[in-house]
């Protein structure tokens, strides 16, 4: 009986080895499989993302004749460039880079009064540098680090005539690359019947908007506010949300509307913080679409907030009005009417919840305004060169409160839209 027992846990154990010897000659066989399979894949399919370039150690040296600019970086950059007037500017184009420069490094130093910098797009970064008056490039070179790692940019410009200048300008304007756009928004699905929100967060990349008394970026608080609204309005389960821009880039005013426009958007908000010289002004304004301004405040905060594109070193084009006729005509003006009414449901709203400055609704010639088909309105959220306005702007609770409110309106309106 023992002998028996022992040859059979013997026989079991030779039969669990063998099972196991199939196992391995399986999974063995299909692991060359595997391994053939991927040698015959291209080497790109293993290829890592692209990292950004990193610029550092920036450094402006020269006088009002002639200034070196030097720049940095970790590998080659590939570098384009391009000049534009009123002001002059040397704009220069980079692959996505991480700017490592300090704010201290771009104060204004010979030929060069002011820097700019920041993301366009994905994959696109841009430099602009305002001169005071016309110059020359006399020099713009990439060249390999001799002594440590990375290369470096070197740009020499001296002063000329605007005669030169205006020469050299039409030479470079076939080298002018296409403007980075955001990534293209989700597309609304044709079968959600749902009320259609588009918010748009300002600015953003290369236009930072105003910059706060602490130094905080319009830019960063529209992304957050606009990041948070759709979130709650989502929540709701009663909205289709699209966001212009849901990252750090710069998108053309014009862009903004389109994107509003191919979602089918019911209703558009454009969120915005602004800066002014007097810091003991505060409060948030709401403003629809005018040509005719209507106040000098409000034709002001339009004409600082229409000059994103120029700021981001982008050529402004007129755009062509659509056809005049009268369905066009009645289509705008039904637009501006919903526009207004909207405008004075959210200040009711956010009357209880937010500072508001005196006579809080105005109107100006806005671009981001001009969709002749979706209703549209610009709130300015506060003043961030008023120090409490720029607290409030950056305190999650407050955020809160007034997106609340934001969102009580916009269920008003679309249950109006909707019984009208």
């Amino acid at each position: 009986m023992p002998t028996t027992l022992h040859m059979g846990r013997e026989g079991a154990k030779r039969q669990k080895a063998g099972q196991r010897g199939s196992v391995s000659t399986v999974i063995g066989s299909l692991f060359l499989v595997l391994l053939s399979f991927l040698t015959l894949l291209p080497d790109s399919a293993f290829a890592q993302p692209a990292q950004p370039l990193v610029a550092y150690d920036y450094l402006a040296a020269g006088d009002q004749n002639r200034t070196r600019i030097v720049l940095n970086f970790d590998r080659e950059p590939k570098v384009d460039w391009f000049l534009l007037r009123t002001p002059h500017r040397l704009v220069i184009d980079l692959p996505e880079t991480e700017f490592g420069i300090e704010e201290e490094q771009t104060k204004a130093q010979g030929l060069v009064s002011r820097v700019r910098y920041g993301r366009m797009a994905p994959d696109h970064s841009r430099m602009i540098f305002t001169m005071p008056g016309p110059f020359a490039v006399e020099d713009l070179s990439v060249l390999k680090n001799e002594t440590s790692p990375g290369y470096r940019l070197i740009v020499d410009i001296v002063s000329t005539s605007e005669t030169a200048f205006e020469a050299a300008m039409r030479e470079r304007i076939t080298a002018v690359p296409d403007a980075g756009t955001a990534k293209e928004a989700v597309q609304r699905n044709p079968e959600d019947d749902r009320f259609t929100v588009a918010i748009d967060a300002g600015h953003g990349g290369i236009d930072s908007g105003a910059r706060g008394v602490s130094g905080t970026l319009e830019k960063a608080i529209t992304l957050t506010f606009a990041r948070e609204l759709k979130k709650k309005l989502e929540e709701t389960g009663k909205y289709s949300v699209v966001l212009t821009r849901d990252e750090d880039v710069f998108l053309r005013l014009d862009e903004r509307v389109r994107i509003a426009r191919e979602n089918g958007a019911d209703l558009l908000i454009s969120i915005h913080a602004d800066a002014i010289a007097l810091r003991n002004f505060r409060g948030a304004t709401v403003y629809t679409l005018s040509e005719r301004a209507s106040d000098a405040e409000a034709a002001a905060t339009a004409a600082r907030e229409n000059l994103s594109d120029e700021i981001a070193g982008l050529t402004v084009r007129e755009e062509q009005d659509e056809v005049a006729d009268i369905l066009v005509d009645l289509i705008r003006r039904e637009t501006h009417a919903f526009s207004i009414h909207f405008a004075r449901t959210l200040l009711g709203e956010l009357d209880d919840t937010v500072h508001l400055v005196g006579s809080p609704l105005r109107s100006a010639g806005f671009i981001v305004l001009k969709a002749p088909d979706v209703p549209s309105v610009l709130v300015e959220l506060g003043y961030l060169s008023n120090a409490e306005d720029e607290k409030q702007m950056k305190d999650p609770a407050w955020r809160a409160a007034a997106i609340d409110s934001i969102i009580k309106a916009i269920a008003a309106f679309a249950a109006a839209k909707a019984g009208g």
